[in-house]
């Protein structure tokens, strides 16, 4: 049998085989992606999942002339190898590799740029009046899962989808969270390529012309037609919107989707397609957890993923897991809060546990942010678990819903600074710029595990908003106390003392996961180093200390330099005078790609050696008569 994948470089090469071929490349492909991802990392039971509809979407519509936005992106794994990616595989997600989702700079395909979730009905919209306004003949096509469905902006799209009237829209909902089993499939199959026909859409724009006459009998007519599809597909919602409704129907049947999908395509006006997919599809593994096989590393396909046998350092997202219960357990207005995150936050404990204290809220990021400023609003005390990337999605619930009625909201800003693998999209780079500007904002950045730990709890002791942020993976392997005890407020420790015979006397004020390497760089260049531990309070007495007794100030940080932690300190010796030589260290003020986050941080010069040697260049003269440097 021959190699149809190998042959398909482009769309268009897919579009010149005959249908009777794909069932085959539908094989070829998920095997080769299974392969593939296995040797790389990535996702794969949302890939898995959507083999065939990436097929049917590039078989019946003119890519890239017509347009498909995926959302969320790391569903286009197929679509990247069937667009001349294939041979681009082994790099995904590594150094000047491809990225993990859909990028515009990668390729003419990717339609949009599509890593945060629920955008792609906004964007296909605005594509849509695009084509029409510049007279251009195209489709406008968003693949939208049902998880993204759940966030408001999908929603806010689907409100203004009136503007599409008489374009060829299409929104195709992706669910994967329901089977269908044969027998339904069968019927539905029938049902959705009849409403999908143009006999089906003449039939209801000519019922519509000919009883434009008589109102009540229209009225009446509309009412039977919605009861009776009503009954057989869940169609109101989506049609008083202002879509077709068709499905559902069997994502995994290019029988069903091809036919459906060549019919819609003739269709005016906004379309919605209801299909129906199994995450892991085709894999055993993964079928049979989903979870687990969603952001696997590396493994083995035939052993699948195996629990390693040696013992790991924890995760900072296991130590707020852990503290969760724990505060949870001493007090019973704790609540946890998640959008859609509770594997990657660290509690799928916290849930077992205590089942009617925990939401997940989908994601659905500004309900997060403004439905645990109602449970504090009313006595409890609610804990937001969000990745620093996603906290930017609630921006305006942070200031105008929690800080400016000074609520009790903890957030634990987990994936704050370098996040690796998921590349620009992911990076945690701003939440220290955009909370330190806001009033009653408590801000703290854990340098270990255990920091983590009693942060957290001296956030919950708040009656303010307070924050703790910490990075993605694994601590430092200290020692974690059982005991929970609060951190003075707004108050730093020096950890280490430059030598009196200095001739140049550094300071490194360090922020969070930089604690750790400022020590390392200053043990290079004989300095002191202070864990700052607060952002805001910034601990402005420690400061000035600082600046008296040394003769040029470093701040070090996992986040943007321009208005970050490193700026409050800048701030707090400008507003009493001092004039210092100060030097920022932090993430530049460019994205960054995907990679391993050591090697990132190394990158940005973040490590021991690279702060050392940003200190010598910027202090280079005084730094040559140090009698502590090597």
């Amino acid at each position: 049998m021959d190699d149809l994948l190998s042959s398909i470089d482009t769309p268009s090469d897919l579009r010149h085989l005959h249908r009777r071929d794909l069932p085959q490349l539908t094989h070829e492909l998920r095997t080769f992606m299974l392969n593939s991802v296995s040797q790389t990392g990535g996702h794969l039971s949302p890939n898995l999942g959507v083999v065939e509809l990436t097929i049917a979407l590039h078989y019946v519509f003119d890519t890239p002339h017509d347009r498909i936005v995926w959302d969320v992106g790391h569903q286009t794994y197929p679509h990247k190898i069937l667009t001349g990616r294939r041979t681009r595989m082994h790099t995904l997600r590594q150094p000047n590799g491809i990225s993990g989702f859909p990028m515009r700079a990668e390729s003419e395909y990717d339609a949009f740029g599509t890593a945060h979730s629920s955008t792609s009905i906004s964007a296909a919209l605005g594509m849509a009046i695009a084509a029409k306004l510049q007279k251009v003949k195209r489709h406008s096509i968003a693949v939208i899962g049902d998880g993204a469905m759940t966030a408001g902006m999908a929603f806010e799209a689907m409100n203004n989808v009136g503007a599409a009237k008489g374009m060829p829209f299409i929104v195709i909902l992706n669910d994967n969270d329901m089977s269908i089993s044969p027998p339904v499939g069968a019927l539905n199959r029938y049902l959705s390529r009849l409403m999908s026909g143009r006999f089906y859409a003449a039939t209801r724009t000519g019922a519509g012309h000919a009883l434009n006459f008589a109102p009540p009998m229209r009225e009446l007519a509309r009412r039977l037609e919605s009861h009776a599809k009503g009954m057989i597909v869940p169609a109101t919602l989506f049609e008083e919107f202002g879509f077709n409704y068709i499905g559902p129907i069997d994502g995994h049947d290019l029988e069903s989707l091809i036919p459906v999908l060549e019919n819609i395509k003739h269709l005016h006006g906004p379309q919605f397609l209801h299909v129906v997919t199994k995450k892991g599809h085709g894999y055993s593994f993964a079928e049979g957890d989903p979870v687990l096989y969603h952001g696997p590393g590396k493994f083995d396909v035939k052993e699948g993923i195996k629990a390693s046998e040696t013992p790991q350092k924890k995760t900072y997202s296991q130590v707020f897991g852990e503290w969760l219960c724990d505060a949870a357990e001493r007090d019973s207005r704790v609540v946890g809060i998640t959008p859609a995150m509770r594997e990657g936050s660290g509690m799928v404990e916290f849930e077992k546990r205590f089942p009617h204290r925990y939401f997940d809220v989908g994601i659905a990021e500004q309900h997060a942010v403004t439905f645990a400023a109602g449970l504090a609003a009313d006595g409890l005390k609610p804990v937001v678990a969000i990745y620093s990337t996603f906290l930017q999605r609630a921006y305006d619930q942070l200031i105008h819903d929690v800080a400016l009625q000074n609520l009790p909201v903890v957030f634990a800003i987990d994936r704050a600074g370098v996040v690796g693998a998921d590349g620009a999209t992911h990076l945690g780079s701003y939440d220290l710029a955009f909370l330190r500007c806001i009033p009653n904002m408590m801000i703290m950045a854990a340098s270990n595990e255990n920091e983590c730990r009693q942060m957290l709890y001296t956030a919950l002791q708040q009656a303010t908003p307070a924050a703790v942020r910490y990075p993605r993976g694994a601590g430092t392997g200290v020692e974690i106390i059982k005991e929970m005890t609060t951190i003075p407020i707004g108050k730093g420790q020096t950890l280490r003392h430059a030598s009196q015979l200095s001739k140049m006397r550094i300071a490194i004020l360090a922020f969070g996961s930089m604690v750790e390497p400022a020590v390392g760089a200053a043990e290079l260049i004989d300095a002191t180093v202070a864990n700052m531990r607060f952002i805001k309070p910034l601990d402005t007495d420690l400061v000035r200390h600082l600046a008296a007794t040394h003769d040029a100030i470093v701040t070090i940080e996992e986040g943007c330099v321009m208005g970050g932690a490193g700026s409050a300190c800048a701030e707090a010796l400008f507003a009493r005078g001092v004039n210092l030589p100060v030097l920022q260290l932090g993430l530049p003020d460019h994205l960054i790609d995907h990679g391993d986050p050591l090697k990132l941080l190394a990158d940005c010069g973040l490590d021991s050696a690279g702060i050392a040697k940003s200190i010598r260049k910027r202090f280079q003269i005084a730094l040559s008569e140090n009698v502590a440097n090597p």
